[in-house]
């Protein structure tokens, strides 16, 4: 099941499918600047790191902002194999992110598309143009798969 998706995006699921294979949830990030070369890679390690905050977006926009030397990441897009939680959405609007891509929607823990719908309130500073759906069937097969091994 291989689409032809934006280079950030098919490296976010090579950073999922990394992550799933150290059976933490298959979730992958990548920032890229503008002309969409990559800045900052990562996936869940949630558990390895023993933290609850270890999302692949959090680590992503960390070491983004690290290489960078600002907490603004302006001029840089975010590509997320899953809808962002509440933190990680918030975490995005801090960073100013321009561009949110993320491939499946999470009914249950999503906040952009689902839930509180972070980037339509008044109290959010800074929304990110929202793309979603971009390599939707892989992404959704990818966790139901992890789900289903964890259960049997």
């Amino acid at each position: 099941m291989r689409l032809n998706l934006p280079a950030p995006l098919a490296i976010a699921f090579e950073e999922a499918e990394s992550a799933a294979l150290r059976r933490e949830v298959p979730v992958g990030a990548v920032v890229a600047d503008k002309a969409g070369n990559v800045i900052a890679r990562a996936g869940n390690r949630t558990l390895e790191l023993k933290d609850p905050t270890a999302h692949a977006e959090m680590l992503a926009i960390r070491a983004a902002a690290e290489i960078l030397g600002s907490e603004r990441l302006v001029d840089c897009d975010l590509h997320v194999t899953l809808e962002p939680c509440a933190m990680c959405a918030a975490a995005i609007s801090f960073a100013r992110i321009r561009r949110l891509y993320f491939s499946a929607g999470d009914e249950k823990m999503g906040a952009v598309e689902h839930g509180p719908r972070f980037y339509s309130q008044p109290t959010c500073h800074h929304a990110p143009d929202v793309y979603s759906g971009l390599g939707e069937d892989r992404a959704k097969a990818m966790l139901k798969e992890f789900f289903r091994s964890r259960r049997s």
